[in-house]
């Protein structure tokens, strides 16, 4: 194998060799192997090399990649089902979508670094609420489907109505009613599909009601009557609202709406076989503190001056576990991010012209298929037309599919045509053609007349925020984006060395297929003649990441890893289910565990029960054991972390399988961690019996500022019936449903680690695997003699992330963790992972990726910020005259013309090792979260 071929692994991981022996001296050690045999226990050591293709070049991948998006026939989807072709403005494409500013940052936790991104996402919320005409909207959902299911399941929170049934309207999207029914099943909801009208809401009890808007044939109903019917009992009325109609018809909180839902996708994100996109849910403000997701909220920083941050934390499963009212942990930000500026690209007007042009077209296609003889429904509609062609709907689909058209067939008598943003007079002339139809457009292209009623039209204006009004031209478009992203902190900028997180590199050459047309503009839903090309990608990505989990199946469509861990956990409830063990319900986690494994497991309904960890932040397994056996007619399941939450490789690992397998339970295991596990162990082979892996972790997709990313599920043989279904119903039944609302999640971004797989191969991916082993011990070392490293494995080691402690700190000088974190962001740092897994702490992730030099900078600001902690234990600068207290320091308050703090000017901007020409400024001080909480705003300020 030539040098060339290791080329992209070179490039990936930081260290050069001689740093890496470098690295390896200051552990007292003399090569990688001889690391590895002392951090990593020979009982979890897999048995043989990983079994994957030889590594290619960049070039290579690309090509290949290309050939796939090639295998994909493209036509013109006009199938709709909230899948629709759109214009992504290139200023948005270049700037946003593949510009690492935006897509390798983290979710905005540290919002003093973050106040980019977050004002993009309040513009997000805004839009939503202006369309929706409700008072508060969410910072986004995952995709409209689960956006659903979380609406059925808070307004269960919600409701005062004493029924345990859900209604939902027959005319709902599929994949909307398929996914919500998997939610509701194993949340013991009674999910019924109806013919929703006031009558029906009237005459049966339920605790919320589900409907379209349009429906899924595209028709424009007024759910007044339905919301008076459901309120009267007590329900709460959840509509599924297409965002483009809302900018022609009143908007569902007029209608009498408590929470709407929908996706974003077709303002300005391409279709990509289904995602990533931006789902959305808005609600009355009385009801903010049951919302999932997250809330973007305006505070003010210590200058008095308004400031970003994440609102209302209280609701993240993080901090209530099993009594979080949801399991969603991160979103769809760098989606929502581009639907934001999208709407300020086009601004009302435009907005407007879009949609008024659509619903133009679909009058006319309309008309001219009457004049042919077809019926079309009156309407009122938008943009989608249902047809009524008795015994022909498949031959006229066969007709347009042969002329390069997709259109939905409903059934045989009837299909839908979804007309969109792309859809101009040579499309309708095209596709008329291919249906036979002569003559061209009826009227010659004049408008017959307008579906919609005055009583259905809009009339509450839209966008009226300036915001939406002040970037017209490109100039000033582009030079607002850049503003936003100069102000947050990303991997383009610095390491961010977040434990659990894994913030590492994502090659450009890894990003670029997401703009070949081939893969960005396949719609989910189209026919299995145009997805070849995404059929043979998964398979070869379902195979390597059975491979390198060491399990036989593998199901892409969680679309995030909260999803993964749900569809799991489904999974194993069926398989007892299947066996006649319904009674299995008991899911035992690790006090350790990450905050969504028990949010997840009471969302599969399941009964959560704590295992405690001893000293060592191991699992007591002498306390597993007496738990496993005491409800060993009742266990279900564990939820196991490898490497565990705290960063140590637990050599009990295989002991605490075969406890639990032998009570009858089956072991799920969070990928979290494989990082740390790649070339060196699999998790089949320690005792997992299904795993969910973080594709935004270990395999390369970027984080978007807070997603996309996806968590695909790895299972054993016995568990393969029980992946999730999918979303049209096409497969056997037996599966739990789907859990999201395409069949491979967010397929766009799949090749992206399909690209890092088959660019490192399984050598580099071992080697990455031991230079993050590497990275972590590195740091460990260095810092300890500063800050005490928390849990180790053996000989003294930890695995590819290490927890130091600052509770010590905090008791004799009262420097808290805040405090050093936003220290940090002086040194133009974003802070490690705070106050998890144990409070008071730093989880310290270096990963592969950086270099020694950008790690001994992190390092040495740890190391100063201790120095400036020991003048105050020494008593030479007091508390609250201190730089820890009053960092981050802006530029405005360090040029102040008043200077009243003991420490420097220079102290505080350029700290050791902070060159002035690199400086990275603040936007704001330090943010109020206290003041946000108790003085929520969470839209957008006309002053801001």
């Amino acid at each position: 194998m030539d040098g060339e071929r290791h080329e992209f692994a070179d490039r990936h991981i930081g260290p050069r060799e001689e740093e890496i022996t470098e690295m390896l001296e200051a552990l007292g050690l003399d090569s990688l192997d001889a690391l590895i045999e002392k951090a990593v226990p020979a009982v979890i050591r897999r048995s043989a090399p990983l079994d994957l293709p030889a590594p290619m070049s960049e070039p290579e991948v690309l090509e290949r990649l290309s050939e796939r998006a090639g295998e994909n026939r493209r036509s013109v989807s006009l199938i709709g089902m909230g899948y629709h072709d759109c214009h992504v403005p290139e200023v948005i494409r270049r700037n946003v979508l593949e510009s690492p500013a935006w897509y390798t940052a983290y979710t905005p936790y540290q919002p003093e670094v973050s106040q980019g991104r977050l004002e993009a996402l309040l513009n997000f919320q805004q839009l939503v609420i202006d369309l929706t005409g409700l008072e508060i909207a969410n910072a986004s959902l995952l995709d409209e489907a689960t956006a659903a299911a979380e609406a059925m399941a808070m307004s269960r929170r919600l409701s005062k109505a004493d029924s345990p049934r859900y209604l939902a309207d027959s005319a709902c999207h599929p994949q909307v009613l398929a996914v919500t029914a998997t939610r509701a099943r194993a949340l013991g909801v009674s999910f019924e599909v109806r013919d929703i009208d006031a009558a029906t809401c009237a005459s049966e009890a339920c605790f919320g009601v589900l409907v379209q808007y349009p429906d899924t044939l595209g028709r424009v109903r007024d759910w007044r009557a339905v919301a008076e019917r459901a309120h009267e009992q007590g329900a709460l009325l959840t509509v599924a609202a297409d965002p483009l109609a809302m900018v022609l018809v009143r908007p569902p909180g007029e209608l009498g709406a408590d929470i709407v839902v929908g996706s974003t996708q077709r303002l300005g994100m391409p279709m990509g076989a289904g995602g990533p996109h931006a789902a959305f849910l808005a609600t009355r403000d009385a009801y903010k503190r049951s919302m999932p997701g997250r809330l973007i909220g305006v505070s003010r920083d210590a200058a008095g001056r308004p400031a970003l941050r994440m609102a209302l934390q209280t609701r993240e499963q993080h901090i209530r576990r099993e009594k979080a009212t949801s399991n969603i942990c991160t979103a769809q930000v760098l989606p929502a991010v581009m639907a934001a500026f999208y709407a300020i690209y086009h601004g009302p007007e435009g907005l407007s012209q879009i949609a008024e042009r659509v619903h133009r077209h679909a009058l006319l296609l309309a008309e001219t298929l009457r004049g042919a003889g077809l019926s079309v429904d009156a309407g009122p509609f938008c943009d989608t037309i249902s047809v009524h062609a008795p015994g022909r709907a498949s031959e006229l689909c066969e007709r347009a599919a042969a002329g390069g058209f997709e259109l939905r067939e409903i059934d045989e008598d009837r299909l839908c045509i979804a007309l969109d943003e792309t859809t101009d007079s040579g499309v309708l002339a095209g596709l008329l053609a291919a249906l036979g139809i002569e003559g061209g457009l009826a009227g010659a292209g004049e408008v017959p007349g307008d579906c919609l009623s005055t009583e259905i039209r809009r009339e509450t204006p839209i966008l009226t925020h300036s915001v939406f009004h002040r970037y017209r031209s490109e100039t000033e478009m582009l030079r607002y984006i850049r503003e936003l992203g100069d102000r947050d902190i990303a991997l383009d900028r610095a390491m961010i060395p977040l434990g659990s997180c894994t913030m590492k590199l994502n090659a450009t050459s890894e990003m670029l297929p997401l703009g070949f047309p081939g893969l960005a503009a396949l719609h989910p839903y189209a026919p299995e003649t145009c997805k070849r090309g995404y059929r043979r990608l998964t398979a070869e990505l379902s195979r390597w990441l059975a491979e390198c989990t060491g399990l036989d199946a593998v199901s892409l469509q969680p679309n995030a890893g909260s999803q993964g861990e749900f569809s799991g956990l489904l999974a194993i409830r069926a398989y007892h289910e299947a066996r006649s063990e319904p009674e299995r319900t008991l899911c035992l986690i690790p006090a350790s565990a990450h905050g969504t494994n028990p949010a997840s497991a009471r969302m599969a309904g399941l009964d959560v029960v704590v295992v405690p960890c001893d000293r060592s932040g191991d699992v007591d397994v002498e306390a597993l054991a007496a738990l496993a056996a005491g409800n060993a007619d009742s266990l279900a399941a564990l939820m196991l972390t490898y490497p565990s939450t705290h960063g140590v490789y637990e050599s009990s690992v295989r002991e605490i399988c075969e406890i639990v397998h032998r009570h009858g339970g089956q072991v799920y295991m969070d990928g979290a961690n494989l990082n740390a596990l790649l070339g060196l162990a699999t998790l089949g082979e320690l005792g997992a019996d299904v795993c969910h892996i973080n594709l935004h972790k270990t395999f390369c997709i970027p984080h978007g500022g807070g997603g996309p990313g996806m968590g695909p599920i790895a299972v054993r043989r016995h568990l393969e019936p029980y992946l999730p279904g999918d979303p049209l119903g096409r497969t056997a039944g037996g599966r739990p449903g789907p859990v999201a609302a395409a069949e491979w999640g967010s397929a766009l971004v799949l090749p992206i680690s399909w690209a890092y797989i088959a660019l490192m191969g399984a050598d580099g991916l071992r080697r990455a695997t031991e230079a993050a082993v590497l990275a972590a011990n590195y740091v460990a070392r260095r810092l300890a003699p500063h800050y005490p490293v928390l849990y180790t494995g053996q000989h003294g080691l930890v695995a590819h992330e290490c927890v130091i402690d600052l509770r010590g700190l905090k008791d004799t000088t009262g420097v808290s963790i805040d405090d050093v974190a936003k220290r940090l962001v002086d040194y133009g740092f974003h802070a490690p992972t705070m106050s998890f897994p144990v409070p008071g702490t730093f989880m310290i992730e270096p990963t592969e990726s950086e270099s020694k030099r950008e790690i001994d900078r992190f390092c040495e600001a740890m190391i100063s910020i201790r120095t400036e902690i020991a003048d105050i234990e020494a008593g030479r600068i007091a508390l609250e005259d201190s730089p820890l207290v009053h960092a981050p320091h802006t530029a405005e308050a360090c040029l102040a013309a008043r200077w009243d703090h003991p420490y420097s000017r220079e102290q505080a901007a350029f700290p050791p090792g902070v060159r002035p020409e690199a400086k990275y400024w603040p936007p704001v001080g330090r943010v109020d979260n206290v003041f946000g909480d108790r003085h929520f705003i969470g839209c957008r300020p006309a002053d801001l």
